[in-house]
């Protein structure tokens, strides 16, 4: 593995762990601050992966468009999107970083814009990953990681994805985030990491077909 690989790898896995924590609001951190500089810091990340992704931006418009590269562009601008969505809503939100700008009102849009842009994020974050690990999917599934075992996690996952109500601020059928004091946060991580290996597992599958 190449130098330029390795610092992908690690801002790819830096990003999805910080997306696991941002996730949990502020329930983790009780305060709002420490939200906001892993929300800032996700970003900066974002703003280095794009930056170590540039030819495929240049490329977008260039060359001849197969299923999977449709599939690909799909979701990389969908995340874009909801990143910038996450962005927007996140510095109207600030209580603390960005209280400089002094910016008046649009709370409710910004509150439900990041509550639905952060689980479409998640969602499409997910599918990407999948897209990005064919090989590691492969050895893990057909040598190291028994096939079954991938099942039974997707189907956790499935089982996540309904009770945990991620599918809710999906399409706004809950317009306030709940977290389940109850379970914790070890078990509410381990949904959403199922969550994310279910959905990788779907989009990589989907790629094979392509």
């Amino acid at each position: 593995m190449t130098r330029p690989q390795r610092l992908r790898m690690t801002i790819d896995i830096t990003m999805t762990i910080l997306s696991i924590i941002l996730m949990g609001g502020n329930y983790l951190f009780p305060a709002d601050l420490v939200h906001e500089i892993l929300g800032v810091g996700l970003f900066v990340l974002w703003g280095l992966h794009i930056a170590l992704n540039r030819r495929w931006y240049s490329a977008i418009f260039r060359g001849k468009y197969n299923p999977y590269r449709v599939m690909q562009t799909i979701i990389n601008c969908c995340i874009l999107i909801c990143t910038i969505f996450l962005m927007i809503s996140g510095i109207i939100l600030s209580n603390h970083i960005f209280t400089f700008l002094n910016i008046q009102g649009g709370l409710g849009f910004a509150r439900i814009a990041h509550l639905l842009a952060s689980h479409w994020y998640y969602l499409f974050m997910s599918l990407h990953i999948g897209l990005h690990v064919g090989r590691l999917f492969q050895n893990a599934t057909a040598k190291i990681i028994p096939r079954i075992i991938i099942a039974l996690i997707c189907a956790y996952g499935i089982y996540a994805f309904i009770t945990r109500g991620v599918w809710k601020y999906l399409i706004l059928q809950q317009q306030f985030f709940f977290f389940d004091l109850e379970r914790g946060y070890i078990l509410f991580a381990l949904d959403y990491i199922s969550i994310i290996i279910l959905f990788a597992t779907l989009s990589h599958l989907l790629a094979k077909k392509m």
